[in-house]
């Protein structure tokens, strides 16, 4: 894709939440373009609108207000299995509590989603063994995850992510349950898979030093974009 069409696009956004009656608005007005190969962290205090920013860049929320747009193609009057089907080829997802089912190995996890997909098991193995390999747990893909530590749990995760060959890995606090070596670890992947794989990389954290691996960060304050910063 040209560098001069976003890969991914969020036109004018606003997301509210009705609570009783009650409503709160969480996003506002959200213009934002993100390109091929960028990695742009997402930072703000607690409540700031970051992961909700996060869910509907990814069309896992859909906004309120406004419009989304993945390679150009608005989501806008998509019905959820057509978007489904577009984010599943297009997006990977990897969560801060790493969703494993805990009754599958590593190797059936990263599975999963090629099942989705209709690919044929053996097909499925062979992926799934390949990205295993690329994040380094050849020797663990038959275990299940509670038998693993919580680096290796993430990294089954962010294999798994890569099964389908995203264009897009988002991650919603990939650091925030490990220690802060084996968050480091994972940290060098997500360098590694934007500069090395060319992997758009997306991130949601709370931690200064986590969000300077990115080359933008961006600050939410009050459900707005406050500012962006363009770090390298």
């Amino acid at each position: 894709m040209d560098r001069k069409t976003p890969l991914l696009e969020v036109k004018n956004v606003n997301k509210v939440y009705s609570l009783g009656k009650v409503t709160v608005t969480a996003l506002k007005k959200i213009d934002l373009q993100i390109f091929e190969q960028d990695y742009i962290s997402i930072m703000g205090p607690s409540g700031s609108g970051k992961t909700t920013l996060l869910d509907v860049i990814s069309t896992l929320l859909r906004p309120t207000q406004g419009d989304v747009l993945i390679e150009g193609k608005s989501t806008q009057a998509m019905g959820d299995e057509e978007l489904a089907k577009i984010r599943g080829k297009t997006i990977g997802f990897v969560f801060q509590t790493f969703n494993l089912i805990p009754t599958l190995t590593a190797l059936e996890n990263v599975s999963l989603p090629l099942w989705f997909q209709d690919i044929p098991i053996q097909e499925r193995e062979k992926i799934a063994q390949e990205k295993l390999l690329q994040v380094g747990l050849s020797d663990r893909m038959h275990h299940k995850p509670n038998e693993l530590s919580g680096g290796q749990r993430q990294r089954v995760a962010i294999a798994r992510a890569l099964a389908v060959n995203p264009k897009v890995i988002v991650a919603d606090e990939p650091t925030g349950n490990l220690d802060s070596s084996s968050g480091d670890q994972i940290l060098k992947l997500f360098d590694s898979l934007n500069q090395e794989e060319h992997k758009t990389v997306i991130m949601v954290t709370h931690e200064r030093s986590v969000a300077e691996h990115a080359q933008k960060i961006i600050y939410i304050k009050d459900g707005l974009i406050d500012r962006i910063e363009q770090h390298r």
